[in-house]
C-alpha cells in the first residue's frame, strides 16, 4: 500500500474515532461490547471503501485520455495463442478486457499458456486486465473437455433449488479459475416465454420471471464468491425474441409497464443483490425508443438501467461486430452511440483489421468535439477499475482445487439434475 493510501486511512480513522466519543460526558445506554464491535465493523467498511475509491482516484492521476478510453474497450483475440498485435494491444494500448471465444480453444495446455501469456503481456501496466469468457453450462461453454461440462440453467431450473444454484455458480467460477479467466459471462437472467426463440432456449432458467431470479441470483452470488466477476445478461431481456441478434436485429413490442412486470424483473432483483456488471442487449424496444436497439440506447441504458433500477455497476455491450449491429451501423458509429447512451464498455469481440485502434481513435475524436464530455468518460472508468480493485484481479488464488477434485464436484451436480 502506498504512503499516500496510508495517510488517507490514519486521515479517515481520526475522523471516525472522533464522532464516536460519548455526548456531554454521558454514554449511550448499549452493551459495551457490542458497541465496540459494531463500531470496528463500521471502520473496517468505511476504510475498505475509502481505501478502494483513494486508489481508484490514484491510479486515474497518471491516464491519459487514450487510457482511459482503451480501459472502455473489451476485445476478442484472433488465433489460439498470443500475436505480436494481440501483444501490443495489451502492453501498449492498455485495453481493459479481453474476451475468448470457441475459436481461441484447442485444449487444456493450450488455453492455460493463451490466458498466461495475455496476463503476461499486461505485467507492465499498473491496472489488471478483464479475461473474460462465455461459461454458462450446457451449449454455451468454452473451457476444454479436461473439465466435464456442467448442466445446462435449464436442467438446473428444474430442479428449482437456490442452494443448487449457488453451487453450480461456484463450480462456473472454478472452472474458468482454473485457466485463469477471472469474469464470467453468466448467468443468463432472460426469461425463455418465447418457443420459437433461436437463441436463449436452455441458457435459461424458465419461463417465470420469480424462478429466473432467485435462481440466476443464486448462480451469480456463487460466481462472485469465488472471486470471479459475474455478468447478467442481456438485458433488458432477450427471452421474448424469435430472432437471433448474432443474425439480426429482434424487436419486442412490450410498454414499459409491460416489461417492468416481467423481463425487467430478473435485472431488477439482481441490481438490488448487489450485481457488479451487466450485459445489454442488442435488441429494439420501439415503446422505449423507436430508433436505436437497447445497446444504442438512452432511453434503455440511462433511462431504465440507470435510473429507473438504480445500478450504478458496469455497463457492458454485447458483441458489437454481432449482426444485429453491424448490419445496420459502423463499428465506430456504434461505439460513440453506446458509449453516449451510457455503456461502460463495449466488446469488440470479432474486430476485423484494425478495426480496435479506429474505435478507440473515433471515440477520442468525439471527446475532442465536446460530444461526450471528459467527465462521463472518466465516471466509466471509476467504475471499471473500482471492479477491478473490488475482485482484486492482480492477485492469483492458490487455492484452485485438482482438476480430478473439480471433476468430482461437477459429477455431484450432475448427479443431483434429474
Amino acid at each position: 500500500m502506498t504512503r499516500y493510501i496510508q495517510c488517507l486511512i490514519a486521515i479517515l480513522m481520526l475522523i471516525l474515532t472522533g464522532c464516536m466519543g460519548d455526548e456531554g460526558g454521558e454514554y449511550v445506554a448499549k452493551d459495551a461490547a457490542a458497541s465496540e464491535r459494531e463500531n470496528k465493523e463500521l471502520n473496517q467498511e468505511s476504510i475498505a471503501k475509502f481505501t478502494m475509491d483513494a486508489e481508484v482516484r490514484k491510479a486515474m492521476e497518471d491516464m491519459t485520455i487514450d487510457d482511459m478510453i482503451a480501459q472502455m474497450m473489451y476485445v476478442g483475440l484472433n488465433g489460439t495463442s498470443l500475436s505480436q498485435k494481440g501483444k501490443e494491444m495489451i502492453a501498449s494500448q492498455h485495453v481493459g478486457g479481453i474476451i475468448l471465444l470457441g475459436r481461441n480453444v484447442t485444449g487444456h495446455k493450450q488455453l492455460d499458456a493463451y490466458v498466461s501469456s495475455i496476463k503476461q503481456a499486461n505485467h507492465g501496466y499498473d491496472v489488471p486486465l478483464f479475461v473474460g469468457v462465455d461459461e454458462e453450462g450446457g451449449r454455451v461453454s468454452r473451457i476444454p473437455s479436461a473439465l466435464r461440462n456442467i448442466p445446462s440453467s435449464k436442467q438446473i431450473g428444474d430442479q428449482n433449488n437456490p442452494d443448487l444454484s449457488y453451487q453450480v455458480g461456484e463450480l462456473l467460477a472454478k472452472k474458468v479459475e482454473q485457466y485463469g479467466f477471472n469474469m464470467d459471462f453468466a448467468p443468463v437472467l432472460d426469461i425463455n416465454n418465447n418457443p420459437n426463440n433461436p437463441v436463449i432456449g436452455d441458457r435459461s432458467f424458465g419461463a417465470e420471471p420469480s424462478k429466473v431470479s432467485e435462481l440466476g441470483i443464486a448462480t451469480m452470488k456463487g460466481i462472485a464468491s469465488e472471486g470471479v466477476v459475474p455478468v447478467v445478461k442481456h438485458f433488458p431481456g432477450h427471452g421474448d425474441t424469435s430472432v437471433d441478434s448474432h443474425i439480426n436485429l429482434p424487436k419486442i413490442n412490450k410498454t414499459l409497464n409491460e416489461l417492468d412486470d416481467f423481463e425487467l424483473v430478473p435485472f431488477k432483483n439482481a441490481v438490488d443483490e448487489g450485481a457488479d456488471m451487466v450485459m445489454v442487449a442488442h435488441i429494439l424496444f420501439p415503446e422505449l425508443d423507436q430508433t436505436y436497439p437497447a445497446t444504442l440506447s438512452k432511453s434503455v441504458i440511462t433511462g431504465v438501467l440507470r435510473e429507473k433500477l438504480q445500478f450504478d455497476g458496469v455497463v457492458i455491450t454485447d458483441d458489437m461486430t454481432m449482426g444485429a449491429i453491424s448490419n445496420e451501423y459502423g463499428m465506430e458509429q456504434a461505439a460513440v452511440l453506446s458509449i453516449k447512451a451510457g455503456s461502460d464498455m463495449v466488446m469488440i469481440a470479432n474486430p476485423q483489421g484494425d478495426q480496435y485502434e479506429s474505435v478507440q481513435q473515433t471515440i477520442k475524436q468525439t471527446v475532442e468535439k465536446g460530444e461526450i464530455s471528459k467527465e462521463s468518460i472518466e465516471k466509466s472508468v471509476r467504475r471499471i477499475l473500482a471492479l477491478k480493485q473490488k475482485y482484486n484481479l492482480d492477485e492469483k488464488s492458490d487455492s484452485s482445487p485438482s482438476q480430478e477434485e473439480l471433476n468430482n464436484q461437477i459429477e455431484d451436480v450432475i448427479g443431483k439434475v434429474k
